[in-house]
Formats: C-alpha cells, structure tokens, sequence
C-alpha cells in the first residue's frame, strides 16, 4: 500500500475545460508544440521537471531524493528534477537506468551524483522519497529488464514514490498494467490528465494526481475527453426567485415492482433533492403504503391503472430502476414510450428490456438517456462484462452510436457518451458510492435535470458530478447509504465557494485525492 501523504478533502480544477487525453493525443500534442508550435523539447522538458521538483520539495521537504530515470523522455524530466533539487540543496542520487543516461546537457553544469542501475542495488542510497522516471507515453506492454527491477525496488522500499506524468508500467490510455507497475503516491502528470491515469488499475497505481501546465499551445485538436468540473458544472441555472413548481419540472418515475418498493423510493428522493417541482411515483399498489409513508412529498399512481394522461403530462420520464424484466414489465415499458412527451431515462431493468428487444428504440420518439452499469452495458453491446470494464470509453460510445442516444456508463470513473460530442468524465464520488442504489438515485436527480430543459448530455454530467459531489459532502466513508446522498445534495447543489489545492504553487490544472 501506498504510504499516507496529505492530501486535499476534495478534487481541485483550475479551470472550466480540463481535457483527458489518450496516450496518442498527448504524443499528438507534444509533436505540434515541438514541430509546429516551436517550442524546443527541452523547454519542455525544463518546465516539466522544474514543477514535478516543487511539487516533491512542497510535499517531500526534507530527506534525500532518489531519481530514477530511464533512457527516453520521461528519464530527461526526471533528470530536471534531480538537477532542480540538488541546486535547491537537496541531497540527490540520480539512477540511470536502461541503455543510456539522460542528456548531461540537462544537468546545466551541475555535478548530481549519478549512478547506474546496477551500482545503486550494490549500494544504495538512503532515501526518504522516490521519483518514477523511468517510462512516459510511448512505453506499451509489461515494462523489461532493468526497468521492471527498478519498478520492483520502488514497490518494495515502502518509501513515498512520485511518479512522473505517470507510474511506469501503466498503460496511459487504459490504465492496464501487463506486468509490473509502479505503485505512487503521487503522480504529477504534464498538460493534462491522461485517461489511464483515471480508469483501473491506473487509478490506485497513480494515487494523488496532480496536473500542471508546462507551456503547451492551445490544444488544436478534436476532443476526446474532458472531465467535469465544478465550473462546467456551474452551467445548472439558479431556482427563479418568482418560480413555482410547475416551473420547477414534474418527474414520472416507473419503478419497484413488489417487494422493489426501496427503488421508488430512492430514485423520488433524488429527484425531489434535486429540486423537480413534482415528483409521480408510478408502482404497484403493494407498495403503495411504503411509498407514501417514506415519501410523501411525491404523488402517487398504481402502475396497473395508470393513465395516458399521467404520462404524457411528465417534462421527464425515468423507467426501470426495480421495474422487473417480465412480460408485464414490457407492456408497461410500452406504454411509457407510446405515451411519454418528454424526454426518457432508462435504468436498470428497462435498460435490460431494450437489450433483450432493441426494437423497442424505434418506438422512442424523444430524446432517450442510458445509464447502465457494466453488466448491463454488457448485455446492451452483447459482449462481456468485462470487455466493457476494459474500455468504458468505447463501450459508452459504441452503445450511443448503436441506440442513438446518450449514455451514462457508471463505472470508477463515469463516462458520458453522446455521438459528436467529447465524452464526459466524472471524477466527483469515492469507493463508499459502491452501494446497491445509489444508481437509483442518480437517475432520479438526472431526472428532474432533464425535467428544467437540460439536454441530456448535461443532464447526465450534472448528476454525475452533483451526486459525487454530495457523497463527499456526506463524510461517511464506506458506510455511506443512498439516502445519505440524496439528503446531501442541497448542499453540493448550493456550494459556490471554490477549493483550493494545498500546494499553493502556480499551474496547477488538477489535484485530484488518492482513491484510498
């Protein structure tokens, strides 16, 4: 396990617009700031290294630093960090490792004591922190001889470990490691966050990540990715001071069979926490007496005598969360699609019905969102679960594509996938989220977005981030319960003070917490 450093409470963004970038982009974007843009490699190289030293000296003040630095780009980086802080006056080895040590040019003049691979094991140098600088973008596959000794020498000291750009041996598009990977407990990565760094294992091997500008040119280039920030979130349009609930949205919501009345339930709460003006709970009558008991600020209607009317008068329809899968869950789905005049989310078990019978897109006349989780993405594609897990970005894209629709993929982190668009990443939340329900309330607060004229893309990535956003606020680590979201998202919705990271240094674009 990664050591313990301080850390911000919460994700910091400088920024509205924080590009994620697949390890082909980043390597696209290098190439046009060197060959087109005019900016010399090693002014790069300068400006990277000088930040990842201030960020070890801010975090790491006192102790010896050990460096190691393979033979490309990401070994150049380390050595600015070695040169950096050795005139800082820090005591420094830098360990050249692989088939040749970084440029001396690097060093301007400065004698850092350096040292091969092989030597440093023979005697090693006392350390109080590492700096992973063995292996950036253009590295693929389990890292080889003697890199992956390097990799093993880290893991195993139970020393604090930086890692540059990002921990050697993870794949930066898809955050796998094919063999061994540096386990840090920060990753200080150049630009912009790379996706590997926020899809697992990636993840847990980069541990605190922060992203810091080092003189780029505006990115010029189509856009796969972005995250969502507090500022992209701060689109969501203020409650008008004259409003009154039918300004505000009604949300249908088709939920619970027996036995489920727990869905309808939670997926209302989200939906009234997030302000819609009425909230319809549409159910079996045997769930009735729970329903009004634990929710009686929404209305109530038995799914067997439902009215057209009931449906048609909704500004959001959310369908599926405990619904069922049976013949008379279809025909009830049926109705919903045949009668709605509003935009649809599909949860749970309706997401599961239009696998099973995809014709059914063809009776949607409005605007459709998805929020499956892996399983059910899985079925919707017709590939395996873990197919899905192991490229949430195309699975999200490809079931948009193939649905003509919006997708939520849920999944650590959350994409948002719309044709034409760059996908949206969520990064607000923590591991306590993982609790049957809480995607019940997600789509009831998308719900009443959708409800107030949100399009769906923004629907989804407001939802997202404010339903991280509050089980952060919630404080109550992995014995966090739905609930508990959807009594915490006032506070996420009302909170308009920025955060700040506790690096105080300048070009920070994000500070993001170790997922542990």
């Amino acid at each position: 396990m990664p050591v313990r450093h301080p850390r911000p409470a919460a994700a910091f963004f400088g920024g509205a617009f924080v590009p994620v970038l697949t390890a082909d982009e980043m390597r696209a974007w290098d190439r046009r700031a060197t060959q087109e843009s005019g900016v010399p490699e090693p002014v790069l190289m300068e400006a990277a290294g000088r930040a990842a030293a201030s960020i070890v000296q801010s975090l790491h003040p006192e102790g010896h630093v050990v460096v190691f630095a393979g033979s490309g780009n990401n070994g150049g980086d380390g050595a600015v960090v070695a040169r950096t802080l050795h005139a800082w006056g820090r005591g420094v080895t830098l360990v050249a490792v692989g088939t040749r040590p970084p440029d001396a040019a690097l060093l301007h003049g400065w004698s850092v004591p350096t040292v091969g691979f092989d030597e440093f094991r023979e005697s090693p140098a006392p350390a109080s922190v590492y700096v992973d600088a063995l292996l950036g973008t253009g590295s693929t596959g389990a890292p080889r001889a003697p890199y992956d000794g390097a990799v093993a020498w880290m893991n195993g000291e139970g020393k604090p470990v930086v890692a540059l750009d990002g921990p050697s041996g993870i794949d930066f598009t898809t955050g796998a490691a094919a063999g061994p990977a540096v386990r840090a407990d920060v990753t200080v990565t150049f630009g912009a966050p790379k996706r590997g760094l926020l899809l697992h294992p990636g993840r847990w091997h980069a541990g605190r990540i922060v992203a810091v500008e080092i003189g780029f040119p505006p990115l010029g280039q189509a856009l796969g990715a972005q995250l969502i920030t507090p500022a992209w979130a701060g689109r969501l349009p203020p409650v008008p001071p004259n409003a009154h609930k039918g300004q505000q949205g009604r949300v249908v919501i088709v939920a619970g069979r027996p036995g489920m009345a727990g869905a309808s339930v939670l997926a209302g709460s989200g939906a009234l926490r997030a302000g819609a003006g009425m909230c319809v709970l549409v159910a079996p009558d045997a769930n009735r007496g729970i329903l009004q008991a634990s929710l009686p600020e929404a209305l109530y209607e038995d799914r067997s005598r439902v009215e057209d009317e009931v449906l048609a008068a909704a500004d959001a329809v959310v369908a599926g969360p405990g619904m069922g899968t049976d013949d008379r869950s279809l025909v009830l789905l049926r109705r919903v699609i045949a009668a709605a005049d509003a935009p649809l989310v599909f949860d749970a078990d309706a997401t599961t019905l239009l696998a099973q019978f995809p014709s059914l897109r063809e009776e949607i006349r409005w605007p459709l969102l998805l929020t499956p989780h892996p399983g059910e993405m899985g079925r919707l594609l017709g590939c395996e679960t873990a197919d899905v897990v192991r490229d949430p970005f195309g699975a999200a894209t490809a079931a948009a594509e193939r649905y003509r629709c919006t997708v939520l993929l849920k999944g650590a982190a959350s994409v948002v996938a719309e044709a034409g668009r760059p996908t949206l990443v969520n990064v607000s939340g923590h591991s306590g989220i993982a609790t049957g329900g809480m995607g019940d309330v997600l789509s009831g607060i998308i719900g009443a977005l959708l409800a107030v004229r949100q399009d769906a893309r923004t629907a989804a990535g407001l939802g997202l981030y404010f339903a991280g956003r509050a089980a952060e606020l919630a404080g109550r680590g992995r014995g966090l319960l739905p609930r508990d979201v959807a009594e915490a998202l006032p506070d996420a919705l009302m909170e308009i003070a920025p955060r700040e990271s506790d690096l105080h240094l300048p070009g920070i674009i994000l500070d993001l917490p170790a997922p542990y």
